[in-house]
């Protein structure tokens, strides 16, 4: 994977726990 989740979090505007929460949790989507 080349972004990072602090990188993904910046461009989506959330914080990287978030981020991580979401790609745990893939069933929210």
């Amino acid at each position: 994977m080349a972004s990072t989740i602090k990188d993904v979090a910046k461009l989506a505007g959330v914080s990287p726990s978030t981020v991580t929460r979401v790609l745990q949790d893939k069933s929210s989507i």
